[in-house]
């Protein structure tokens, strides 16, 4: 990399008031290092483009575009921008320095920008457990695409990187992620078991064994209370306490009110999906028609569609991708469509899907078909998930009886499909 001497430079894609994308921009200025922020970047836009999501399919910023191909997560932007200068103190003169570096690297990332995150994001109006999982879910989602052609996360055998998430992952699987939770995610259930029976990892941890439930959520008060009863000799001291605590509690409130405007936080607004008219189609009902019929497929489970079907409250929706020509390899093909339809997880209570893989040879064609409840595709959906701008969508019109047959095909996988062979069907329900 010669970019220092007027060569190509880097451009880092992210916005002008990132803070991630600062760390980079600092360093590149320590060291006399051209990085250039891409002009006219819009969060929301920007990140959501097929271009950005080749080099990131999070679609989180910053990304950093290198000659050699791009980088994301920004504390890795920041290492390698350092990098590009040997022997310069970014890095510290020796293996200790460089050490201490890297324990406050780690220390800033974890224990400060995590826990600043987690007191700020609720007042920002984000659900704090149902926000973790939802980004615990998409992280999962591009790990389990980048691990659906790579065995391990850098090369050909294990590395620091995978040390690292492996540990991790460990946590999550021995705690809390269930099998029904990780199933969804079947690249990373092959790369955590493959990591965690290296022997060198069965030295250390042993035989780990995937969490059977999810714990619940216990209240560090009514403990804490109990402790102090048992403790305490003097009956009436714990009011007594509990009297000196109460200006201490009331001391913090004050502060957050000159930080905000209201302390309590707002009532969850509530979709305006379920706002609509009430519609004689009940899509649980349709799911569970589709679910349990195994035989006689048409003539139950499309007919009682069909039925059912209300075209004032629900409408039907073709998709077809955009990019086809790019879906040369099976499971890397299956696997972004897997990934869309994690990502369609937002609106379950709210549409019914099947998703389409066609050819018996590359390059494979994906198609579907979707219910959305009301007459237009959700605007929520096509705001929050990036895969919606992949497709083209067409309304489907029922009184054509070439589309209503569609429909009818779709639903029911069938195969042939258009005169070809189906790879695979998927429905979200």
């Amino acid at each position: 990399m010669k970019n220092e001497e007027g060569n190509q430079a880097l451009v880092l894609h992210a916005g002008s008031t990132n803070k991630n994308a600062f760390k980079a921009l600092i360093a590149a200025e320590y060291l006399g290092v051209k990085v250039e922020l891409v002009k006219d970047f819009q969060m929301g836009v920007s990140n959501k483009t097929p271009e950005f999501l080749r080099m990131n399919p999070m679609g989180k910023v910053p990304v950093l575009e290198t000659p050699e191909g791009p980088i994301f997560e920004s504390n890795a932007i920041a290492r390698y921008v350092t990098r590009l200068k040997a022997d310069n103190p970014l890095y510290g003169s020796s293996l200790i320095e460089y050490a201490h570096i890297e324990q406050w690297i780690d220390f800033a990332s974890l224990e400060i920008d995590v826990n600043l995150a987690r007191w700020l994001y609720p007042r920002l109006g984000y659900g704090v457990e149902e926000a973790n999982i939802a980004s615990l879910k998409r992280a999962l989602g591009a790990l389990n695409t980048y691990l659906a052609s790579n065995t391990y996360l850098v090369g050909h055998s294990v590395t620091l990187a995978d040390i690292v998430m492996g540990c991790n992952l460990f946590y999550g699987f021995s705690k809390i992620m269930t099998n029904n939770f990780t199933s969804e995610f079947p690249h990373v259930e092959r790369y955590f078991w493959t990591i965690v029976n290296q022997p060198n990892f069965k030295k250390v941890l042993g035989e780990v064994k995937q969490a059977e439930s999810v714990p619940p959520v216990l209240s560090a008060k009514k403990p804490a209370q109990a402790k102090e009863s048992a403790k305490s000799k003097e009956p009436v001291k714990p009011k007594v306490e509990a009297k000196k605590e109460q200006p201490k509690k009331d001391a913090p409130k004050k502060v957050e009110e000159n930080l905000e405007e209201e302390e309590a936080p707002k009532p969850k607004a509530k979709n305006p999906l379920d706002l609509l008219p009430p519609s004689k189609m009940i899509l649980d009902d349709w799911k569970r028609l589709y679910s349990n019929t195994k035989t006689n497929f048409r003539e139950v489970a499309i007919k009682g569609f069909w039925d059912m079907y209300d075209p004032e409250g629900y409408s039907l929706w073709f998709c077809d991708y955009k990019y086809n020509d790019e879906n040369t390899v099976s499971f890397v093909t299956l696997n972004k469509v897997g990934g869309f339809l994690q990502r369609m997880d937002l609106c379950r209570k709210y549409a019914f899907g099947k998703m389409l893989i066609i050819g018996s040879n590359p390059p494979y064609k994906v198609r579907g078909l979707w219910l959305f409840r009301g007459t237009e595709i959700p605007p929520f959906v096509l705001e929050e998930c990036y895969d919606m701008e992949l497709y083209e969508w067409k309304k489907a019109d029922i009184s054509d009886e070439a589309q209503k047959e569609l429909v009818n095909a779709m639903i029911e996988d069938q195969e042939p499909f258009e005169g070809e062979a189906l790879l695979d069907a998927k429905c979200f329900k």
